[in-house]
C-alpha cells in the first residue's frame, strides 16, 4: 500500500444490507488492486530516478486533490485542519512519514526488490499490533502473541540465512506503521488528509526539480512522452485508490476489509516474480510461510474477538 493510508472514521456494519456489503468489497477490491499493481507503474518510470518521480508524485498529487477538493466544494475542510493545531501537528508528521514511505517504495521496486517490499507490507499489520502495546497500552491475547512469535521467526530466518537485515521490508512496515499512529491522532478525511500531507512537502519536491536534476524540471521537461504522461498521471494514481477505499470503509466490516489488505501485497508478489522475474527462495517461502502463519492466526483472533463481543450485546 504505497499510497497514504487512509483515516477511515467509523465503519459501518456489514448488517446494513448485502448491497452495501457486495459494493463495499468491489470498492476495496479496486483499491487493493491498484495498490498490488502499482510497482508495474514504477517500473515503467525506470529511467527516471527515484527521487524525481516522488517529487513529480507529490506535485501531481496536490493538484489531483485540490481539484477534487474544489469540484467536491470541500475546501472548509481544509481549512478546519488548518485552524487546529492538533491536526497540523498530526498531519504533518504524517506527511513525513508517507515521503519515507514512497520514496523507498518507489527506490525498492526501480531496484528489483518488489519481493521486499511485499514482505514489507505483510508485516504492516504485526507492526501495528506491536506499536499498538507499546504506545496505547493496548492488549494481545495468547494467539495473537503467537503470531508476532512466528512473523519473528520468519524474519529472523531471513536475517540468519543472508546476513542482512531485509531493510526495506522493516522500514516500509515501520513508516507506514508510524504513518497510521500520526492519522489515528487526527479527525481528518481522507482526501483532504492527502492534499495536507502532499501540500506539506511541495517546497521539497519544487527544490529537487529546479535544482538537483540535470535540467530544469528533469524528465516532466526533457523526458519521453510516455515518461511525462505517467509523472502527470502519478496524482491521480494516487489518489484513487484512497477514493476507492474510502468508499469501502464506508460500507464494510472493518474484520472485512482488514482481510482485503493482504491482497495488495500478494499481487506485488506474483508481479515480482513472474512478470520481473525477481528471485523467491526457499528462504523467502519459508518467511512469508511464517508470516502467512501469523496474519491468519491474527486475523480469526480479531474475527473471534469481534463475534464474542456482538454476540454478547445482543
Amino acid at each position: 500500500m504505497s499510497g497514504a493510508g487512509p483515516n477511515a472514521g467509523s465503519v459501518p456494519n456489514e448488517s446494513r444490507g448485502a448491497p452495501r456489503g457486495s459494493s463495499g468489497a468491489a470498492y476495496a477490491l479496486l483499491a487493493y488492486s491498484a495498490w498490488g499493481l502499482l510497482p508495474a507503474y514504477w517500473k515503467a518510470l525506470g529511467a527516471v530516478p527515484p527521487p524525481e518521480v516522488l517529487a513529480n508524485r507529490v506535485l501531481f498529487s496536490v493538484l489531483f486533490t485540490f481539484a477534487l477538493l474544489a469540484a467536491l466544494g470541500r475546501f472548509g475542510e481544509l481549512r478546519a485542519a488548518l485552524r487546529s493545531p492538533r491536526e497540523r501537528r498530526g498531519l504533518a508528521f504524517a506527511s513525513a512519514f508517507i515521503a519515507v514511505n514512497w520514496g523507498v517504495f518507489i527506490w525498492a521496486v526501480q531496484a528489483g526488490r518488489i519481493v521486499e517490499t511485499s514482505l514489507g507490507y505483510l508485516l504492516t499489520p504485526l507492526i501495528n499490533a506491536a506499536v499498538g502495546v507499546a504506545m496505547f497500552g493496548e492488549h494481545l491475547r495468547r494467539v495473537q502473541w503467537l503470531a508476532v512469535a512466528i512473523a519473528a521467526i520468519g524474519v529472523g530466518a531471513q536475517i540468519a540465512a543472508f546476513g542482512a537485515v531485509p531493510w526495506v521490508a522493516l522500514v516500509l512496515g515501520a513508516t507506514f506503521a508510524a504513518y497510521g499512529v500520526a492519522k489515528k491522532r487526527t479527525a481528518v478525511p481522507a482526501l483532504t488528509s492527502l492534499a495536507f500531507e502532499t501540500a506539506a512537502l511541495v517546497p521539497l519536491a519544487l527544490a529537487w526539480l529546479l535544482f538537483a536534476t540535470p535540467t530544469a524540471g528533469g524528465a516532466l521537461a526533457s523526458g519521453t512522452p510516455l515518461e511525462r504522461t505517467l509523472l502527470i498521471a502519478a496524482g491521480p494514481v494516487t489518489a484513487l485508490p484512497l477514493i476507492f477505499f474510502s468508499a469501502a470503509a464506508q460500507r464494510l466490516s472493518l474484520i472485512s476489509l482488514g482481510l482485503f489488505q493482504y491482497f495488495s501485497p500478494m499481487i506485488s508478489l506474483v508481479l515480482a516474480v513472474l512478470a520481473y522475474d525477481e528471485p523467491f527462495t526457499k528462504m523467502h517461502a519459508f518467511t512469508f510461510t511464517c508470516i502467512w502463519i501469523a496474519i491468519a492466526l491474527f486475523t480469526a483472533s480479531a474475527w473471534h474477538a469481534q463475534r464474542t463481543a456482538r454476540l454478547a450485546a445482543t
